[in-house]
Order: C-alpha cells, then structure tokens, then sequence
C-alpha cells in the first residue's frame, strides 16, 4: 500500500473504475484505489487505465477491518432483481441484488467518511424504502439526462449532500457518428441492446427498449405506427438494412465516458461494461459537494 498522499477509496462493484476516472478528472488524488470485481473484461479495462488499483476480487471475501482507513466508499450494486424489466424480480432479496448486504457489511466495517451507493431507479417503493432504512439516508432521484444524451434514471444515496445538476441539454443526434434518430434523447444504455433484426426493431419501437440509428433519413422522420405499418410486409434482410446498433464509441458517449475507454475489449464485452457501469458526469457531479481532502 502506497504511503499517504491523496484518499483511500473502497470501489465496491467497480466495473471498469469510473470512479477512479471521476477522481482523476476531479484532480483528487488517490493514496489507494480498492476494487471489487469479478468481471475479467472490467478488470482489464480498469488496470489498463489504473495500473495501481488493489483488486480484491470478490465482495463476499473482502474483509473491511484490513483495509486503511477508507474516505470515500462507492458502489453501484446489482440491479437484476429490481430493475422493472425483469419478470417476476425477487427484489433486494434476490441472488444477485442481495449482494446488496455484503455492501452494507463493509460500509459498517470501514465506516468511510463519505459513501455513495447507486442503483436502478425503477425498483419498487418497498425496496427504495428498505435502501433508505438500511444506508440511514433518504434516496436522491437523478436522470442521466440532465448531463447526457442518454434517459438514464438511478437513485443515488450518499452523506454528500446531493443537489440536480443543471440541464446540459446535450442531445442524441450530438453523439452519433452518422445517421439519424427519432428522439431527442436514447433510451438508457443497457448491458444488451435490441438484435439487428426485424423483431429487434419493433421491440425498440414498441417498448422502447434498445438503441438504433437509421440509416434513411425520411424513415427516420415517420411516427413510430407508421414505421411499424412499413416495416410489417418486409423481409428481415431488408428491415436490417434501414438501421444500425450503437457503436461502442457512442455507447461511450451516452455514458460520458472518453472516446476509446473501453477500446481493449471486442463490442459485446464492451457493450456489457458500459452499460454496467456509472454516468461519469453524474459521479463527478455528486462527488463535487464533498470535502475529500479535508
């Protein structure tokens, strides 16, 4: 462990360290950087731009009572058994977000000046209510929009006194590379998009799940019944070919993340890890009302 310079920071689910790059672009020094995480791609991504980050593996492992003194603790746990797009979601109760506990554990072990928890906004009130209990601080809605091009509701929970950041009215046809879109902002970036078929489209279209971009411009600008009446009678090569998925690049960008962030992986992983992952500009934003080098 490196000799005090800067903060110690405990990153609980760390993905690919966007809060050690919301850190870095803060100019808040970091003594030492702890991570868990167990994905092999995030890791790699993580120690590509953080060569001196601590990985402890494991959340289940970590022991909190040997680590230095923590001043910043954060974590986004998994959001599977309380996102509404799940069917029949088990809640913070079930496998993967009852990881939750093992957060909560560590947050009471190494009891950080400051903490900062995140987590999918549409879970349930009984949820968001038991969340409020436990961290001892009532939940802060936060739509990524406000500093993106991408709808992307969280709740966030924090001793930082959390304030709405201003309307950076950032849209979608900004973080595009070519082509065109139907709505001002994307729909949030999740770890899978829609296929490059003709059922993806209409699921995009009819659920407003995914992101495309389209590569004809007057079938851009019809009404989402009129794109579904004209697609209806087409084959799947033809549908395919008025449309594109998100590059990585874009995905990057609708998560605020420098262009290349993630270059070292190939699309799917990379795909996974930013939709994982934080908003940049949101946790720069939080982390702005806190005293870190007091």
């Amino acid at each position: 462990m490196n000799i005090k310079t800067g903060i110690n920071v405990l990153s609980l689910f760390d993905g690919i360290s966007v809060a050690q790059l919301a850190l870095k672009e803060l100019n808040i020094p970091i003594n030492n950087y702890f991570s868990s995480e167990i994905d092999k791609n995030c890791i790699e991504v993580s120690q590509h731009h953080f060569p001196d980050t601590f990985q402890l593996g494991n959340i289940i492992n970590i022991d909190g009572t040997s680590l230095p003194p923590i001043d910043l603790l954060i974590g986004g746990s998994p959001c599977q058994d309380l996102s509404s797009i799940r069917k029949n979601r088990q809640g913070l109760h079930g496998k993967k977000s009852s990881l939750f506990f093992h957060a909560l554990r560590l947050l009471e072990e190494v009891k950080p000046k400051y903490f900062l928890f995140e987590n999918v906004g549409s879970m349930s009130r009984t949820d968001r209510s038991l969340f409020d209990k436990l961290l001892g601080v009532k939940g802060i809605s936060m739509n990524s929009n406000m500093v993106s091009a991408q709808n992307r509701h969280r709740i966030y929970w924090s001793n930082i006194p959390i304030t709405i950041p201003d309307d950076k009215q950032i849209i979608l046809n900004d973080n595009i590379t070519n082509g065109y879109t139907d709505r001002i902002k994307s729909n949030c970036v999740l770890t899978k998009n829609v296929p490059h078929t003709k059922k993806g489209l209409i699921r995009y279209l009819n659920k407003s799940l995914g992101n495309v971009v389209y590569l004809d411009k007057s079938f851009a600008e019809l009404t989402k019944k009129q794109k579904l009446s004209t697609i209806d009678t087409m084959d799947d090569n033809t549908v395919k070919s008025l449309f594109r998925l998100f590059s990585i690049k874009e995905l990057e960008r609708l998560q605020t993340l420098p262009d290349g962030y993630t270059r070292l992986l190939k699309k799917t992983p990379a795909a996974h890890a930013i939709g994982n992952g934080f908003t940049l500009e949101v946790i720069k934003h939080i982390l702005r009302g806190a005293n870190l080098l007091a």
